[in-house]
């Protein structure tokens, strides 16, 4: 028998090239940004400057960008005030009715906004809110509350990924200091999840932006009172002005892409010592 070769003469190991792995990553992943570029590209390319003046220097067009600013901002601040409490109970406790609830909160992201529309339309029309649908379905509020109701849903997502991605032992750390939950709560949990406020408060204004199927069917689609940008393009095309359609849909675009880019900016200050 021949003698085992020594481990010094013994070819290494030479792993195949990273190249063919990261190009499909590239080409699999990449595929779905070159849609999104080349679609907002098509809406640059087929809107002419008449039409983007004319969306700009029109009165409706004003009323719908400031109705959306403010509705988007307000709603997000109920998201907030909402989804923070909620994703730090379902994230630090236990207790029963836990995934109940847990599947309630995520029903508003799974149906579709039409549903969640016409559910809010039958629950004014009913005991104990029957008496406010004068102020509000159809107004100005029922914009808000149709935003709030799935911007929420996506805020308590993301405040939950946060409180968790917090260590518990920061917590119990103040707790065996002296500090109650409340307080431990303050000065502990919520400077840590400031990103994630951020990310959550971008999230649901965001979602409020885009909103459509839940306003058209609670706040309708009325001029120059429950008019904002998404009725406005559905508006525009049920006029058969695509180019003032694609013309606000560029408006949202930028708004859009404004808000994302500066939460992104303060995340990143955050994040620097």
């Amino acid at each position: 028998m021949s003698e085992p070769q020594n481990e010094k003469e013994r070819p290494a190991f030479q792993p195949g090239s990273d190249t063919p792995f990261l190009v499909g990553l590239g080409i699999l992943g990449g595929s779905y940004a070159i849609i999104i570029l080349a679609m907002i590209l098509a809406d640059l390319a087929y809107v002419d400057q008449e039409s983007m003046l004319g969306a700009l220097r029109s009165p409706e067009i004003h009323y719908s960008i400031v109705l959306s600013l403010l509705s988007c901002t307000l709603s997000t601040i109920l998201s907030l005030w909402v989804a923070v409490p909620l994703g730090y109970l379902t994230s630090r406790f236990d207790f029963p009715g836990k995934r109940f609830l847990d599947t309630v909160l995520d029903i508003p992201i799974v149906l579709p906004p039409l549903v969640i529309g016409i559910s809010l339309l039958a629950l004014f029309n009913f005991a104990p809110f029957s008496w406010t649908s004068e102020w509000v379905v159809f107004e100005i509020p029922a914009v808000i509350l149709a935003q709030f109701m799935v911007a929420c849903a996506f805020a308590t997502r993301a405040m939950r990924i946060s409180f968790d991605q917090i260590p518990q032992r920061y917590e119990k750390v103040a707790l065996t200091l002296g500090c109650n939950r409340g307080k431990a709560f303050r000065l502990v949990i919520m400077p840590q999840a400031k990103q994630g406020i951020v990310a959550a408060g971008t999230l649901a204004w965001a979602r409020s932006l885009g909103e459509f199927g839940p306003i058209l069917v609670f706040a309708g689609s009325t001029r120059m009172r429950t008019e904002v940008l998404p009725t406005s393009v559905y508006l525009e095309i049920q006029a058969g002005n695509l180019k003032g359609a694609l013309a606000v849909s560029l408006i949202m675009i930028v708004a859009a892409a404004a808000v994302l880019a500066t939460s992104r900016i303060m995340g990143m200050k955050r994040m620097e010592p």
